[in-house]
């Protein structure tokens, strides 16, 4: 017998049809000899349309309020789904993250966890009943309503896990598990069986969307047991995501490419070259809560230097409004920019004991015409930003270059 946390996205409880299918596939674990604690999104659109709702009253709305508007969503999946493990013939009850008390900060819209309290919920598993809690919410201190932004009820299921010390956490989501890259661009592409949590955080930060990243960051940190699967077939083991394990550093050398495509690349040219200059041009960008991702800056020549970045595509006009006044009092020459970039990533932790990786990206990209115009490494990653056009081509190439569409030996 296995203490099993599953989380269920929107698309998972869209319906009430795919509501009953869920409460079907907790039954029949349960029967197993299992206990079960779900954790369940709102169903799909749902949390768009509570959203849009509050923007019809005010543009731009207390973000208190819309805590309390949007987290009810989970609310309404939660009572649905313990309806329909109680016509299973299947014990349950459901939960809001203030119920259970899933303790946050004060920070409304992004709050993040600070403490669970499992004392209800192991009592209802220890009498034999499903435990169906509300995903994307929790309470603070004073007892307000807070949720834990985009993608939190991932996050909420591996804090559960967490806090219950369960034997794993089970991400039920619409892909049948973790692929070496998007199976809509490369059909060759494959599920991977295992993932390591570093190459897993790597993929959901530079564009894998898949799991949301914090929710990565948190199963590492407490080493939950973490395995994506599909709510739509039954059977399959999905990936597993793990602690590395020595007998698998030598193979295989790249795990998987990520991407993507909301890119922007932006230059001031003719800075003085002196010490302070980067924070000058960075510090007013971080100021207007804009997120810098690659940086280059060029050799000195007759005193002055282009410093380069990239940003996410929707932040690029805000953040040349920003450059226009930094250029005026550090003395540029001129700011210009291109919104028509991607970043290409491969991501691998067998990257390490094995050198030539860099070189032969490198040499592909090259072979297929494909000019690189940035470049960023850590040690299990290389980042690329390259023309947008080229996105869909550089990704197929590097694939086939790597092997990821042969299977391990």
């Amino acid at each position: 017998m296995a203490l099993i946390v599953q989380k269920y996205g929107g698309t998972s409880v869209g319906n009430p049809e795919r509501i009953k299918n869920v409460a079907k596939r907790v039954a029949k674990f349960q029967a197993e000899g299992h206990q079960v604690v779900v954790v369940v999104s709102a169903m799909s659109g749902e949390t768009n349309r509570l959203i849009a709702l509050a923007k019809d009253i005010s543009a731009t709305p207390d973000p208190r309020e819309l805590d309390v508007v949007i987290s009810t969503g989970e609310q309404v999946t939660i009572g649905l789904l313990c309806m329909a493990l109680k016509e299973a013939g299947v014990e349950a009850r459901s939960y809001t993250g203030a119920q259970v008390r899933i303790l946050t900060d004060s920070s409304f819209t992004k709050a993040r966890i600070l403490d669970i309290d499992g004392e209800n919920m192991r009592r209802d598993l220890d009498a034999g009943s499903v435990v169906v809690v509300a995903g994307f919410q929790g309470v603070d201190e004073q007892g307000n309503i807070t949720t834990l932004g985009r993608g939190g009820s991932d996050t909420t299921g591996v804090a559960l896990a967490a806090a219950l010390k369960a034997d794993e956490c089970q991400i039920y989501t619409d892909v049948d598990g973790v692929y070496t890259t998007d199976p809509r661009i490369v059909p060759e592409a494959r599920k991977l069986d295992t993932i390591t949590f570093e190459e897993m955080l790597e993929m959901a930060s530079l564009g894998s969307k898949v799991l949301q990243i914090r929710s990565v960051e948190f199963a590492g940190k407490y080493k939950v047991k973490l395995r994506v699967l599909s709510s739509f077939e039954d059977g399959g083991e999905g990936t597993l995501i793990t602690v590395e394990e020595d007998k698998n550093m030598e193979q295989p050398i790249i795990s998987g490419i990520a991407f993507n495509r909301d890119e922007a690349k932006i230059t001031v040219q003719g800075v003085p070259d002196k010490p302070g200059i980067a924070y000058q041009i960075l510090g007013p960008v971080a100021d207007a809560n804009i997120d810098v991702d690659m940086i280059i800056q060029n050799v000195s020549h007759d005193g002055t230097t282009d410093f380069s970045f990239t940003v996410n595509r929707p932040d690029y006009d805000k953040a040349i409004k920003v450059l226009e006044q930094v250029k005026a009092h550090t003395g540029a020459r001129e700011v210009n920019g291109d919104r028509t970039m991607a970043k290409v990533s491969i991501v691998g932790v067998g990257m390490r004991s094995h050198p030539g990786v860099a070189s032969r990206m490198f040499r592909t990209l090259a072979e297929e015409g494909i000019n690189i115009q940035m470049i960023s490494t850590s040690e299990i990653k290389i980042s690329v930003v390259i023309d947008e056009k080229y996105l869909e081509l550089a990704v197929r190439v590097l694939h086939r270059a790597f092997g990821l569409d042969q299977a391990p030996a």
